[in-house]
């Protein structure tokens, strides 16, 4: 069973998400309104989704959105009667999973609930994959550094620099990164 965190910051039609919820058959954990500090309640709660009903999501709400996403990522669901295209844009670019314009019906949550875990699923593993990406650009320039450093110091050319880093690394069981940090190192050390 799902565990919903529920901010409901309507003023009007108050408590209809959550009777829809109930009668879906989902675990509530929170419906108290909006507080100041989301990422807080989130910690506390560990949810597995959080469903935001708001009759326009306003700039407060969207930055709590934008630190859940950040520091504890969870399919966000918003429910809400703002039809606006820019406030929608705006809520997706928060980390908004699904963006429903009216109408909440007990039948239509479970699927509501499906696309938005799985966007949020398809999204995180695009962000793992850049920054898996960003992670080997950042390790080749550190490499292709030492290369250059150490085709300096023994006066060689690149493939026999190269060379040299791979059997070090092999012989002390190490990633290449790792010895081209403590070429790096080094010479930062010897200041040359």
């Amino acid at each position: 069973m799902l565990r919903i965190l529920l901010i409901d910051d309507t003023t009007s039609k108050l408590g209809r998400l959550r009777t829809a919820l109930v009668e879906a058959g989902f675990e509530v954990l929170d419906d108290d309104g909006l507080a100041i500090d989301l990422p807080r309640r989130v910690e506390a709660l560990h949810p597995d989704v959080i469903l935001i009903d708001s009759e326009s999501p306003g700039r407060d709400v969207l930055e709590q959105v934008v630190l859940v996403s950040r520091d504890q990522p969870r399919p966000i669901v918003l429910f809400t009667d703002e039809h606006d295209p820019q406030v929608m844009r705006q809520a997706i670019r928060s980390g908004v999973s699904a963006y429903i314009v009216e109408g909440i019906h007990a039948a239509r949550l479970q699927p509501i609930l499906d696309v938005a875990m799985a966007r949020f699923e398809s999204d995180q593993a695009l962000r793992a994959q850049l920054q898996a990406r960003d992670q080997q650009l950042a390790e080749r320039k550190r490499i292709e550094l030492a290369k250059g450093l150490l085709m300096k110091m023994k006066g060689c050319p690149e493939e026999e620099a190269y060379t040299l880093m791979r059997r070090q690394a092999m012989s002390r069981q190490q990633k290449l990164v790792q010895v081209a940090e403590q070429i790096i190192a080094m010479h930062e050390m010897l200041g040359h």
